[in-house]
């Protein structure tokens, strides 16, 4: 009996010891995740985003009149020509507008001709009052003479000064004729003007009842049919989108890059781009275009900013068609021979200054030191360090506690795998 007490005294003793050296082990720090510093022989930086692909060069195309699509020459996917009428739409108002014009130019230009003719007449008039005048002065200034030497009678150096005057007056008259029906012809000219230029507008109006491709290239969208009313755009409102034409020539990748990624993005750096519609295939191409202002935010809720980017692919496929999801990963710096570091395992703290520092912390035997640290590229989860010697033990977590960590702490170590 005695022998078996002693035996389940012994066994508890063995499980007191276990158990406080448990809670020694486990009170001897914070068990953190730890992963050597590493250098690459070549590091890249780069910047992803999705978007979609786009045609270089597209229109699309509306109209400029009103009325209803009366023939439809083109189809979805067909080839088209720069000049080629890919529509029509109803002309016989515009037909019948641009005939009334027509005819009010040839009358106005009828009238001019009158007034030119009247004004011709008038001007006959003019000369031969002026003739008359320019005698009625001579004989005026002979009876003068022979007044002098007494030779005719007062009576007809008066009638002779009668005859000036009425002549002076007639050239009066024919001279305010003359400006009026040169006012008129004026006005004549005004008209035909108004009229010619009335005609012109006509006339484009019918022309444009043909809808004409204003490039050459693919029908990549056609959402209209024939029978169909169309309207042209007025201030704030759009009008009918009769077909989209693209140029696939040239194709584009279209992404959206959030605003913390588009300052680190230039042009002409190089990028590759993927679809899921041509699984295991990528496009090379770069950068041509980088937004200079931020898209419009759609919808009520708050979200991040993003900015257009344009990346040319350089070289097309024929299976590319614009609306395809695509996801373009630019290439924005690389570097050899790069010390690198995981992320998460860059943190910042404050020193004895009150400064903020960035860092790591390196694990020191069984507690952790903070290790101040300058970055430089980021790479995937990897970050660019120097201050930092090759192959250090860098905590990388976890976050809770790499969040607490102090300077100093008691730690348990395990190397990541």
């Amino acid at each position: 009996m005695k022998r078996r007490t002693v035996g389940l005294l012994a066994t508890a003793g063995i499980i007191i010891v276990g158990a406080v050296f448990l809670m020694r082990r486990d009170t001897g720090g914070v068990s953190v995740d730890t992963q050597p510093a590493a250098r690459k022989a070549v590091f890249k930086s780069s910047v992803t985003a999705s978007g979609q692909i786009v045609a270089q060069r597209y229109a699309d195309i509306g109209s400029s009149v009103m009325g209803r699509l009366v023939e439809l020459r083109v189809k979805e996917g067909e080839a088209v020509k720069a000049g080629q009428i890919v529509a029509r739409i109803d002309a016989v108002q515009a037909a019948a507008s641009a005939t009334a014009a027509n005819a009010r130019v040839k009358g106005a230009e009828a009238d001019l001709r009158a007034t030119a003719d009247v004004l011709q007449s008038a001007q006959a008039d003019l000369d031969a009052a002026r003739s008359r005048a320019q005698e009625a002065q001579l004989r005026l200034q002979r009876t003068r003479d022979l007044r002098k030497d007494g030779l005719v009678p007062v009576a007809e150096l008066d009638s002779a000064t009668a005859n000036a005057d009425t002549a002076a007056a007639q050239v009066k008259g024919a001279e305010a004729v003359i400006r009026r029906l040169q006012q008129g012809r004026e006005s004549s000219e005004r008209r035909v003007a108004e009229t010619r230029a009335d005609a012109a507008r006509v006339a484009d109006v019918l022309a444009k009842t043909d809808i004409v491709a204003p490039i050459s290239g693919i029908v990549t969208r056609l959402p209209v049919q024939e029978g169909e009313m169309v309207v042209m755009g007025i201030q704030g409102q759009l009008g009918t989108t009769l077909m989209t034409i693209s140029d696939l020539a040239a194709i584009d990748a279209e992404v959206k890059v959030a605003e913390a990624d588009v300052l680190r993005i230039q042009i002409d750096q190089r990028a590759t781009v993927t679809l899921e519609a041509i699984p295991g295939v990528s496009f090379t191409g770069r950068v041509v275009e980088v937004g200079a202002s931020a898209l419009p935010i759609t919808g009520t809720g708050a979200a991040a900013r993003e900015f257009r980017v344009k990346v040319r692919l350089d070289t097309p496929d024929g299976r590319l068609r614009p609306g395809l999801t695509c996801d373009a990963e630019v290439l924005t710096a690389e570097r050899q021979n790069v010390l690198v570091v995981p992320l998460q395992s860059v943190v910042v703290r404050t020193d004895a200054d009150g400064r903020e520092r960035t860092g790591v912390f390196v694990a020191d035997g069984r507690t952790v030191r903070f290790q101040p640290v300058t970055t430089g590229l980021i790479g995937g989860l990897d970050i660019e360090v120097s201050g930092l010697a090759e192959g250090t033990a860098v905590v990388t977590g976890p976050f809770q506690a790499l969040r607490d960590l102090k300077d100093g702490q008691a730690v348990r170590t395990r190397t990541a795998s």
